[in-house]
């Protein structure tokens, strides 16, 4: 069953519209607070459409996702308990609070533990909101919290901006040939990872 080349055809026709730099920037802001569609989805055809425009694409999109990185903090901060049957029914309360054992015992090592968690948390394919709400909740300080932002999302989207711009016509159609099979392997390794983390939280119950 085909279901990833037909959303990625479907996303490079957004990714082409005149307002797509807004709706990146937007969706940027709310992934890092709610919405489950992670912004990478639409850099990187908008990137492969335009490649000169890559990086400033990628800026847009790490702008949205410190503006949500704030909001996702506070409402984790001051919000939680007021907004947990919503994120039960979303099905996203189990992430959440397994990100929220994991950010206490860092942050009972050190602040600086929790920073180079967070970092090294960007580079998997989990959605930020589960660190935003989760750093909120802990009460994580926040140099510490916005600088593990900055360098773990921006890391993601500079780096995809990079390689497609470097693989050029290359890059695009390697992207369209095996968008497929990387698509599921994703889908795999993101319930692996999300698995895998509920059952270390749980270990430490």
């Amino acid at each position: 069953m085909k279901l990833f080349g037909p959303l990625y055809d479907r996303t490079l026709g957004w990714a082409r519209h005149r307002h797509a730099p807004a709706y990146l920037t937007l969706l940027s802001f709310f992934e890092a607070i709610i919405f489950p569609v992670m912004p990478e989805v639409m850099l990187a055809p908008m990137c492969v459409g335009q490649p000169k425009r890559g990086f400033w694409f990628a800026t847009l999109s790490l702008a949205g996702s410190m503006a949500g990185a704030v909001v996702g903090y506070a409402l984790g901060h001051y919000a939680f308990e007021a907004i947990k049957p919503l994120f039960a029914a979303l099905g996203m309360l189990d992430a959440i609070e397994s990100g929220i054992r994991i950010v206490q015992a860092k942050m009972a090592e050190s602040p600086w533990a929790v920073f180079t968690f967070l970092v090294l948390g960007g580079f998997m394919p989990i959605p930020m909101k589960v660190f935003t709400w989760a750093s909120g909740i802990v009460g994580v300080p926040m140099l510490q919290y916005m600088l593990s932002m900055l360098i773990g999302r921006g890391k993601r989207v500079f780096l995809l901006a990079a390689v497609i711009r470097i693989g050029g016509p290359r890059a695009e159609a390697a992207l369209r040939r095996y968008i497929e099979p990387v698509g599921w392997i994703a889908t795999v390794l993101l319930l692996a990872l999300v698995a895998w983390l509920v059952w270390k939280a749980r270990q430490g119950v």
